[in-house]
């Protein structure tokens, strides 16, 4: 009954089969045009942001402590889709209107550097002080111990918190949806609409989803595995 139900007669099974194989091409070239672009493009900016917040955090100067935790309270107090119809939508009511791409890209990086500050900056403070005792020794600045001896190893430390969140963020850029943006959820909504298949269309944009974060795993392991040769046992 319930494969009946799910697939009918043949002649219903040969239309989802063509739905299916009409279909894919749309929704792969949306993740690959839009989703994995937007994803991209906001996390590399919300990467320099979140470097500056932790940094701000760390910071000795009030002002920029305050500012920082601020931020990240807001953002990570509201709904990413609430912030992005504020930007979207709500903008426009004071005269700033933006494309919907960027409003994303926006949204998105406010996102990601609010998170990764707070995996950048356990990532610092989990460096020993005596780091710093070592390169002050040296007679480097903050400045240039932070640059040449503390970064980098948290660099290292961080990676896999930052790769788990860029694989989050390409699965919820399906949230630019709502701000017509054109990834590959939305193209799911306009192959929903014409063909009347949700179930079909929308497990198949899953299926995508659940592919690219396969591979975007394995190239976590792969570089996991990489910056391990660099760590004394």
């Amino acid at each position: 009954m319930f494969l009946n139900n799910l697939f009918g007669d043949s002649e219903r099974l040969n239309r989802l089969v063509d739905i299916a194989q009409s279909s894919f091409w749309p929704l792969a070239k949306g993740a690959l045009t839009f989703s994995i672009t937007l994803a991209a493009v906001s996390f590399v900016i919300g990467l320099f942001l979140a470097i500056l917040t932790a940094l701000a955090r760390l910071s000795k100067s009030k002002a920029f402590r305050g500012l920082a935790r601020a931020y990240v309270s807001i953002i990570r107090g509201t709904p990413l889709l609430v912030q992005l119809f504020i930007i979207f939508y709500g903008l426009p009511s004071i005269g700033i209107t933006i494309p919907p791409f960027p409003s994303a890209v926006i949204g998105f990086s406010l996102s990601v550097g609010a998170y990764g500050s707070e995996i950048v900056r356990a990532a610092i403070l989990s460096i020993s002080k005596g780091q710093w005792e070592a390169a002050y020794s040296l007679g480097m600045s903050y400045r240039l111990a932070l640059q040449r001896i503390i970064l980098p190893q948290a660099a290292r430390v961080s990676v896999p918190p930052l790769a788990n969140s860029f694989i989050s963020l390409v699965k919820d850029t399906s949230l630019a949806a709502g701000i017509l943006v054109t990834e590959m959820f939305r193209k799911a909504q306009e192959i929903t609409a014409s063909t009347y298949e949700p179930l079909l269309v929308y497990s198949e944009a899953a299926l995508i989803y659940w592919l690219i974060s396969l591979v975007l795993s394995t190239i976590q392991d792969r570089i996991e595995h990489r910056l391990d040769r660099y760590v004394s046992r």
